[in-house]
């Protein structure tokens, strides 16, 4: 007798085990890429006056103290309390040397770490929004090569570590759709973007998931389970800003909280001119290549698909964020780094509206003039460094990346799909170069 094969509830279990090992597969693959680029040649060059230098003597006199001290709570630099920034870390830095020595590698470790796991939880955030896994990788690789978030990556400062946190919080702001438990990661999130960044930054991210939110799901404001999750997961950084009232100490918190708002209150002081913006917007446009390119088409994209859940995320994070950045005045100032993971949403969804499309539609024509701009910019850089930087990487770095765009802009002129590829790869192979160097570190 002839059964008929149903697709039975053990066959889509097994379905959904293998797509779980593909995600876990492609995660695992994003984190050794992301360890390789963040943590190589990480001893060179030595720490930076001022912000790495400082953070290196305050993590170096807690690490000599006992674990139980009071200066574990509010790190002294010197005799006095450091209050430029809160104590994570110093923290993480501080037990680093604990289980190593007091050297360049291990000061830069922790942030180059938490760089790395930045890019597997920002695949995570692409997954939650996107319906198709290939959008998340698209924006993940972009994420993985811009410059600035690479650079900043590596360096021993709280504005490379707070992305890791960032993601963190937002990855499981988009599950708690979902599964209302998540919100307390969420809230966890935001307690320690608090505590290695400040509540500036914390309450304008939390800002952004609110408005998603209220746009997007709005009948989870209504929800007490989920405030709840988010309550309890702040408690740890709310613990910590209250503590010093407790003791008798409280100017330690007004002064934390000062210094965290101050490049608000400073950019209301300071008039801005339209030739500090446009020196602004330059350097944006110069350590964005060449992801701004396609982020920009991404945008409108977004815009024209605002109804959905992905559009209205990359709208709300790139508008708010966005605003800010032009009310700090800097685009590559400590409350800068945050945009690009919108940037790369924005250019992951164009590069995989571009790969689904006819193989007839043409693309824009300003991508090929863009590209090739680029490429005749790195060949003009290459020619420069050839003749002031002979013995160096530098023309090798530049080389490359001259190679990659002309590639890039051919095949765009040719409507070859294998641009996208030829970009990542190009540009992850140049970047690498570039930190192998003891000139990563660029201005």
């Amino acid at each position: 007798m002839n059964r008929q094969t149903f697709i039975s509830g053990r066959s889509e279990s097994r379905i959904r085990k293998t797509q779980r090992w593909i995600e876990r597969m492609w995660m695992f693959g994003l984190l050794l890429a992301a360890l390789l680029l963040f943590c190589i040649n990480l001893d060179s060059p030595p720490l930076l006056n001022g912000g790495e230098q400082t953070i290196n003597q305050v993590a170096g006199e807690l690490s000599t103290t006992p674990l139980a001290s009071w200066q574990w709570f509010y790190p002294t630099f010197g005799d006095k309390s450091y209050v430029e920034d809160p104590p994570l870390l110093y923290w993480l830095i501080a037990l680093a040397y604990k289980t190593g020595n007091d050297s360049t590698l291990i000061t830069r470790l922790p942030t180059a770490l938490l760089s790395a796991l930045s890019v597997p939880l920002f695949y995570g955030i692409g997954r939650e929004i996107f319906p198709s896994r290939q959008n998340a990788l698209f924006s993940s690789f972009i994420y993985l090569t811009v410059l600035p978030v690479v650079q900043y990556g590596r360096l021993a400062i709280a504005d490379s570590a707070v992305l890791c946190f960032v993601m963190l919080m937002m990855v499981c702001l988009l599950r708690s759709r979902r599964d209302l438990r998540w919100s307390l990661t969420a809230g966890i999130g935001f307690a320690l973007i608090c505590l290695t960044q400040g509540i500036g930054l914390g309450l304008l991210m939390l800002a952004i998931g609110l408005i998603f939110i209220a746009w997007d799901t709005p009948r989870l404001l209504r929800s007490g389970y989920w405030w709840l999750g988010w309550i309890l997961g702040i408690i740890p950084g709310l613990v910590w800003y209250t503590l010093p009232w407790i003791e008798g100490q409280a100017f330690l918190t007004a002064n934390l909280i000062q210094e965290s708002l101050q490049p608000f209150w400073h950019s209301v002081k300071i008039p801005r001119t339209l030739t500090g913006y446009y020196d602004y917007l330059l350097e944006f446009l110069k350590f964005s290549v060449p992801w701004l390119l396609f982020a920009s088409y991404g945008l409108g994209l977004a815009w024209t698909h605002r109804n959905w859940g992905w559009a209205k995320f990359v709208l709300v994070w790139t508008g708010v964020y966005g605003g800010a950045v032009c009310l700090i005045g800097s685009p590559l100032s400590a409350y800068s780094l945050p945009i690009y993971p919108a940037l790369a949403l924005a250019g992951g969804a164009q590069l995989a509206a571009v790969w689904n499309s006819p193989r007839s539609q043409s693309y824009p024509r300003l991508w090929v003039l863009g590209l090739s701009l680029m490429s005749l910019g790195a060949i003009a850089a290459t020619v420069y460094f050839l003749l002031e930087a002979s013995g160096s990487l530098l023309p090798v770095v530049s080389s490359s990346l001259a190679l990659t765009f002309a590639i890039a802009a051919i095949l765009v002129a040719r409507r070859d799909l294998q641009f996208i590829f030829i970009l990542f790869w190009g540009m992850y192979v140049s970047l690498l170069l570039l930190m192998t160097s003891p000139h990563w570190i660029v201005s």
